[in-house]
């Protein structure tokens, strides 16, 4: 039997074999509830082609090492071409391959298979180096499945080289073959001058030739074949699921219906979407995820990769029991391999790093969210503390528990109006600049500020409520949606058009989730809207803010989940006549102040806590002043200090540093 025919038969064996894995691992998705990814499709092409073939997320400054995944990546598409070519011209014993191009041609394509195959040789044997002397603390360096898979990249590189070399020798053993009909392949042939210089025979040179061809086929088919069962079937699904993004950021949850025999929040792999089932098998490993995660880098059992990695082993476990009618095997949420741990859950922050960085847009947050809810709602299984809270929320719709009626203390010596739609502004105060001593001073500055600039607005009281944020991120979701509930028609009913916030929380929630509740109306931060007021006149700064050397903290909820990241920092500019220093992670890659995600009403009894793991990070600018956009953030840093003995370090809102420089007739016109 010949070449190509034993060749064929293997082939064929191994396409079935493969295609076969990928249709029952593909198939398992189908158990995710529905959720449209393919709408605008020009535009998810155009997202594809950036992220994925582009690898704008890859080669980042703060990566640099993704240079090196970027040239793995694209040397993968192109020796595509040149396997591709291997397995038709195996299987046609040569009639169909690149020998029947033009000689130019067929001598290009070799040229380029030859080099593009050394580069991925070296930047194989830099991973490879990487994982065994310097690897990065959040990657599993010395992982079984990433050296296999290196292990046959690199061995089809050699095989390639080895059987390429001895071929060349060949056809110039003897000059059998004119010089112009030997492909240029600059690596092949100085191998092949080594080996034409040993005292192999022409028989010798074939059978090499041909053994290394086989040792080439055997494992281009067997790495084919792995990939599905492997970390490494990303190859497959993370170009496909940049396509598939959010578009939008990901900083809502979807909401719940409350009716009879539903079940709340995803406590079994298919409650997930396809999408979530989807991003399982997209995950690369990477690390990038865990390395920005607060949690995770302060000691805490969570790591948004293994969460995924977690989801996918549960999926493949329980996936064909669940196909079949058959209960799961093992638990969602629990202990064990393929089960993600309640501790590793209730770390999170929802901070969103790991979203903004994820390569492949995997949607890590939203995922141990909805987690969240099945605790909470179908087992009642929380943290101790959070059982205080969330009888205050129902009983008083605020963290505390205070009457409703203290929410206008703040007021007492000042002439605030009630709101009405006359009024340009709703200031929704927010619980805690209504109820917390410290975040008061902010909300009366904020309120100078406004009359100083002519604002028409108002607040409604005892008839705020609390926008629900923790309970929503603590996944008591039942409450959440009354609170929304009554929320919305308040606003309605008040002919609410506009809304003002201190609170990044109730910012993002009133803009965001409300309108799943059919609120569509311009909620803005403070910080936009006195940068707005600055910039167009109304708001006239005086003398300085005397803040000394400022240092700025980007909040999770206004910058990495709104994109504001500019209009606080021009504030803080204007009113102390210079820019703000920055902390080392700032912007999109600033680090949590710890309290998101309902943290701020848990304790944190776990490895080193995340407002000090920041607070540290800031003293090291030697600030006088660290300055914040946000009521957690504020309170957070002040622990913070008071723990590392740093009280002479002020934490100031960027509304008390304006309401400093305003003239003193203006302070007192509130």
């Amino acid at each position: 039997m010949g070449q190509p025919i034993i060749f064929t038969i293997i082939l064929i064996i191994s396409l079935l074999a493969f295609v076969a894995s990928c249709v029952a691992r593909f198939r398992l998705t189908a158990l995710g509830k529905k959720e449209n990814r393919v709408d605008q499709p020009a535009r998810r092409f155009w997202n594809m082609l950036v992220y994925a073939f582009g690898q704008k997320r890859v080669a980042t400054n703060r990566y640099k090492f993704g240079f090196n995944h970027f040239l793995i990546f694209w040397s993968f598409l192109v020796l595509l071409i040149a396997n591709a070519e291997f397995v038709i011209a195996g299987a046609t014993g040569g009639k169909i391959g690149l020998n029947l191009l033009p000689y130019s041609l067929h001598n290009s394509f070799s040229l380029l298979f030859d080099i593009i195959s050394l580069v991925t040789l070296i930047v194989i044997l830099i991973a490879m180096s990487r994982r065994l002397f310097f690897p990065p603390k959040y990657i599993e360096a010395r992982s079984r499945d990433a050296f296999i898979i290196l292990g046959m990249i690199a061995t089809l590189m050699i095989a390639f080289f080895i059987s390429h070399a001895a071929e060349i020798a060949r056809l110039s053993y003897g000059i059998h073959t004119a010089p112009e009909f030997i492909p240029t392949m600059p690596v092949s042939q100085m191998i092949a001058n080594v080996i034409g210089k040993g005292a192999l025979t022409l028989a010798g040179l074939q059978t090499l030739a041909t053994t290394f061809w086989w040792i080439h086929a055997i494992v281009l088919l067997a790495f084919l074949n792995y990939l599905p069962y492997s970390k490494h079937m990303h190859i497959l699904t993370a170009i496909p699921n940049c396509f598939f993004r959010s578009f939008g950021k990901v900083n809502t949850l979807p909401r719940e219906e409350f009716a009879a025999g539903k079940t709340f929040g995803v406590g079994a792999v298919d409650g997930f979407t396809w999408k979530d089932l989807f991003d399982s098998y997209s995950c690369t490993e990477c690390g990038r995820c865990q390395d920005v995660c607060p949690a995770a880098n302060t000691g805490k059992p969570l790591s948004p990769k293994d969460v995924v990695h977690d989801i996918k082993m549960n999926l493949l476990e329980n996936g064909p029991r669940l196909q079949k009618g058959q209960p799961a095997a093992c638990p969602l949420i629990g202990e064990g391999e393929g089960s993600v741990s309640e501790e590793a859950l209730w770390a999170c922050t929802s901070c969103g790093a790991c979203m903004e960085v994820c390569p492949v847009f995997i949607e890590q947050m939203p995922k141990i969210l909805q987690m969240r809810r099945s605790l909470v709602e179908e087992q009642a299984k929380f943290p101790e503390e959070l059982l205080n809270l969330f009888e205050n929320m129902e009983q008083r719709s605020n963290p505390w528990g205070i009457a409703p009626a203290e929410r206008t203390k703040w007021t007492a010596e000042l002439d605030v109006k009630p709101f009405s739609a006359e009024m340009e502004y709703l200031f929704f105060v927010g619980c805690a600049g209504s109820f917390d001593s410290r975040n008061k001073q902010v909300t009366t500055a904020l309120a100078t500020i406004l009359n100083a600039a002519g604002v028409t607005w108002g607040i409604l009281g005892r008839d705020e409520k609390c926008c629900g944020d923790s309970l929503r991120r603590l996944g008591n979701e039942f409450v959440f949606d009354r609170m929304a509930r009554e929320n919305v028609k308040l606003f309605q009913e008040r002919g609410v058009k506009k809304i003002i916030t201190q609170c990044p929380h109730c910012f993002s929630t009133l803009k965001n989730d409300y309108r799943q509740y059919g609120l569509e109306v311009e909620v803005l931060h403070h910080s936009e809207l006195i940068d707005r007021l600055i910039k167009d006149g109304r708001l006239k700064i005086g003398d300085a803010a005397k803040a000394g050397n400022i240092v700025f903290h980007d909040s999770c909820y206004l910058g990495r989940h709104n994109d504001v990241y500019d209009a606080p920092r021009a504030v803080a500019t204007a009113a102390t006549g210079k820019a703000p220093a920055e902390m080392e992670r700032n912007h999109n890659n600033a680090f949590c102040c710890g309290a998101g995600g309902g943290r701020m009403w848990m304790e944190e009894n776990t490895g080193t806590r995340i407002n000090l793991e920041r607070v540290r990070e800031a003293l090291r600018e030697k600030p006088d002043t660290v300055c914040v956009s946000c009521p957690y953030c504020l309170t957070m840093f002040e622990d913070g200090l008071k723990d590392e003995s740093a009280e002479k370090v002020q934490v100031r809102d960027i509304a008390e540093l304006v309401a400093e420089t305003l003239p003193v007739k203006e302070k007192s016109a509130v």
